[in-house]
């Protein structure tokens, strides 16, 4: 921006004189500023200033434009008030535009804008002209009156200052000003000059009289002087703090200044940080830890790693919910209809869920153990958990726990750490919002531990109820209230998780699904839900129930169901190509069938194979186990060959089931003469315990029976009966002890089409918890020693003396294992 010479002699103005709009730019006059115009109709208009003029003589007139986004501006969003200016030189550049130098020459008013023809000058690019009239200061005559003129030196005396200080006016600026001798002069350039926004010029160069201009020039440059002196001093306080502070040189210090007075700019933030504090609703002890470290914040250095690191501190802390809480809709009636439409069957689950929702409509507080929804994969652990809080009304939150083995994980990392955070609880909570969300810790079971620490001991104090109304994460280091969180956990088994934690959660097993369950869910929310989403009209599709059972049976073998709704995305996927091939309508439905299904799926690859009956089933028996998928069978082989007495196990067994099969063969042996054996059987035969899918590690202590149950019928050649399975350990006088997993083993046994199974008498009072369709379906007795089981198993060809003496030199014992322990166990 360059002032121009003193010129006293202006050209005329013309009647009509085209119009240039300015967006977010006021042209004063005196000023040579060179522009760049490129819109069709600003072109047009410069195009026309100077055709008729000689070079150097072309007048336009420079109007602000209100509303400096809009890009084609009429006559209603331009001011009244512009400037006449002289059109010096223009030359195009290479992208098209024009950089055209003006020279501002006088004030004029508006009286009318007019129009341009387009027909001349095609579409968007008319000028607008207007008819203007000079508008010159009524007070500006010589000499100045006394306040004009008092004011005029005042304000050459404030831009000197202002230009002295401000870091991108050269310093000779002053020099062009003219003084108080050239009083007009000297206020357009001075307003020209001044770093403020085009409203404020406008106003300035809209003013009526020249004593008015200087009175808005004067409280402009006092505000912006006062503003350069205080980003003066601040610089200077800057330098100083980076000499002392820092070992690198002055170089430094000017390469980062533009960056420190940046953060240096913006004192509101410090106070937006004091309201948020003040008014954040904090505890007390938040409160003055927060307000403590503000204040250490306000003197760090900006550019401090310390700065960053205290900004973060209290960012967490304001964004916590201290206070904030949802109200709870303790609606029993509602909360089982959302269970009901979310979850098929799983009544023991949902009425103890209701019983939690029931205590919270009376005393409008829930606190107790904590809920931990053991069971297989599928089953809907985690989507019951997000029920609870839908029924609820609550935020839901859930963190996964699989693979966590760091107690900086639960508790936070200290923030003497580079890049230190809270723990995945208080994060979950500040996702959450409220203080009294539904919190699903997934995966409860699959905690890690090392030289780390124990993160399962660190979630003793989240769960305990006792405890964590005073969390601590090592992050925040204040108390948090945790009381009021509804902690739901996950786990596919308890073994994984360690007996403290164990005693502080209200354990909830969910078996799987049977069958019936699986057709039902399969036809009312699988299918339809897997149509949808690949783009069909569910309600014009079908699915009988006999097909659902025969595509849950052939197709998968799992306790859950998310096997099968693979195989109905891949059915609905192939129904989507059809579509998307046009070998089908959109609209069109059809049945699932089980020749559709089969021709979309392949061959079935779990086709149920008939257990040998008869003679066959000399040697076998069948037995169930308990996995992390659920309930499954095992059929247990036993050969008797000839030989010296040797024992052979194989299958990849486990230590503990070793020592089941040695009990059964001891078992045996004690039991010789009730069995019809030679007292020394044992040592003209080798005996050799298999049990199929060698590949799959297998370890419990509830195979005894089984195996017992098969060495005998080899021994003796009677044949077991096919319909029967059974679970228990047996002791070395052939007493039955009681094993866990019935309610899964049972699952597992109806699902595979068996009709009778032996428990322990221990476990009988387990069989009333039982679904209601097991205990239909399946036929259990409850047995107290071998006797019982062989009657059962060998069909009653074969009994034997209750408890015979043991023979001399041998001694009466038990196993080592029974109890809770689950039993016969398949790792996969």
């Amino acid at each position: 921006m360059t002032p121009s010479p003193p010129a006293p002699d202006h050209p005329s103005l013309p009647d009509r004189i085209p119009v240039l709009p300015l967006r977010d730019l006021v042209f004063f006059p005196h000023m040579v500023l060179p522009l760049l115009v490129g819109r069709p109709a600003s072109v047009a208009a410069l195009e026309e200033a100077t055709a008729q003029a000689d070079p150097g003589e072309g007048l336009l007139l420079l109007v602000s434009q209100a509303d400096p986004d809009q890009e084609d501006p009429g006559a209603t969003e331009l001011h009244r008030v512009g400037t006449v200016v002289r059109v010096l030189q223009h030359s195009p550049l290479a992208d098209g535009t024009l950089r055209v130098v003006f020279e501002g020459l006088r004030r004029a008013s508006v009286e009318r804008f007019i129009p341009g023809a387009e027909p001349d000058f095609g579409p968007g690019a008319a000028p607008l002209r207007a008819r203007i009239q000079e508008l010159p200061y009524p007070d500006a005559g010589s000499p100045l009156a006394p306040e004009p003129l008092a004011l005029a030196r005042r304000v050459e005396r404030q831009a000197r200052e202002y230009a002295h200080l401000h870091p991108d006016l050269p310093d000779d600026l002053t020099e062009a000003f003219g003084g108080p001798d050239h009083p007009v002069r000297l206020a357009h350039l001075v307003a020209g000059h001044l770093a403020i926004g085009a409203p404020e010029k406008q106003e300035l160069l809209e003013a009526d009289s020249l004593s008015a201009t200087f009175q808005g020039l004067l409280t402009l440059l006092e505000r912006e002087t006062e503003i350069l002196r205080i980003e003066e001093r601040m610089d200077r306080q800057m330098r100083m703090r980076l000499d002392r502070d820092s070992p690198m040189g002055g170089g430094f210090i000017e390469g980062s200044m533009n960056a420190l007075r940046k953060e240096l700019e913006d004192d509101g933030e410090w106070a937006e940080l004091e309201t948020r504090i003040r008014e954040g609703g904090l505890p007390v002890h938040a409160r003055e830890r927060a307000e403590r470290e503000l204040r250490r914040l306000t003197r760090l250095n900006p550019a401090s790693p310390e700065s960053g690191v205290i900004r973060g501190y209290l960012d967490w802390i304001l964004d916590l919910p201290w206070r904030e809480r949802s109200a709870d809709r303790a609606d029993v009636a509602r909360a089982r209809e959302v269970l009901d439409d979310g979850h098929f069957g799983l009544e023991e689950v949902k009425d103890r869920i209701l019983d939690y929702i029931s205590v919270l409509s009376l005393v409008g507080e829930l606190r107790g153990p904590i809920l931990c929804l053991v069971g297989p994969p599928g089953v809907g652990k985690t989507s019951l958990g997000r029920s609870i809080a839908q029924a609820l009304e609550r935020k839901f939150v859930r963190i996964s726990l699989g693979g966590v083995r760091d107690e900086a994980e639960i508790r936070g990392h200290r923030r003497t750490y580079v890049g230190s955070l809270p723990g995945r609880i208080l994060q979950g909570m500040r996702r959450a919002g409220t203080r009294n969300p539904v919190f699903l810790l997934d995966e409860v079971d699959k905690l890690a531990k090392d030289v780390h620490g124990d993160p399962a001991s660190a979630l003793l104090e989240v769960l305990d109820t006792e405890q964590n109304r005073a969390f601590q994460d090592h992050y925040l280091e204040l108390d948090f209230d945790l009381s009021e969180v509804l902690f739901v956990a996950t786990a596919n088994t308890l073994s994984g998780i360690p007996e403290p934690l164990r005693d502080r959660m209200e354990v909830i097993r969910i078996p799987g699904y049977l069958d019936t369950e699986k057709r039902a869910i399969a036809r009312a929310f699988l299918a339809p839900a897997q149509l949808r989403r690949h783009g069909l009209e569910a309600d014009r599709f079908s699915l009988a129930p006999e097909d659902a059972g025969w595509l849950a049976e052939t197709y998968t073998r799992e306790a859950g169901v998310r096997d099968l709704d693979r195989c109905l995305a891949r059915v609905a996927r192939k129904l989507a190509r059809e579509v998307a091939e046009g070998r089908r309508e959109r609209t069109e439905g059809g049945v699932l069938d089980r020749t559709l299904m089969r021709a979309f799926l392949g061959p079935p690859p779990l086709l149920r194979s008939e257990r040998d009956g008869g003679a066959e089933r000399v040697g076998i028996a069948t037995g169930l186990a308990w996995t992390e998928a659920g309930g499954e069978i095992l059929e247990v082989e036993v050969a008797v060959v000839p030989g010296n007495g040797k024992i052979q196990l194989t299958g990849t067994l486990g230590d503990v089931m070793k020592e089941s099969a040695v009990a059964a063969v001891t078992f045996a042996r004690s039991r010789a003469r009730g069995l019809g054996l030679p007292p020394d059987f044992h040592r003209d035969v080798d005996i050799h315990i298999h049990i199929p899918e060698g590949a799959t590690p297998k370890d419990g202590p509830s195979a005894g029976m089984t195996i017992a149950t098969a060495l005998v019928s080899a021994l003796t050649g009677i044949p077991t009966r096919s319909e029967v399975a059974m679970t228990g350990e047996i002791t070395l006088r052939g007493r039955i002890l009681p094993v866990g997993g019935v309610k899964e083993k049972a699952v597992a046994a109806l699902r595979h089409g068996l009709r009778r199974v032996l428990v322990p008498m221990g476990n009988a009072p387990e069989l009333d918890l039982l679904p209601q369709e097991v205990r239909e379906r399946l036929a259990f007795s409850a047995v107290q020693g071998m006797d019982e089981v062989l009657k059962e198993a060998l069909g009653g060809a074969l009994s034997l003396d209750a408890d015979p003496s043991p023979p001399p030199g041998s001694t009466s014992g038990s196993g080592s294992h029974s109890g809770t322990d689950p039993g016969l166990r398949l790792s996969q």
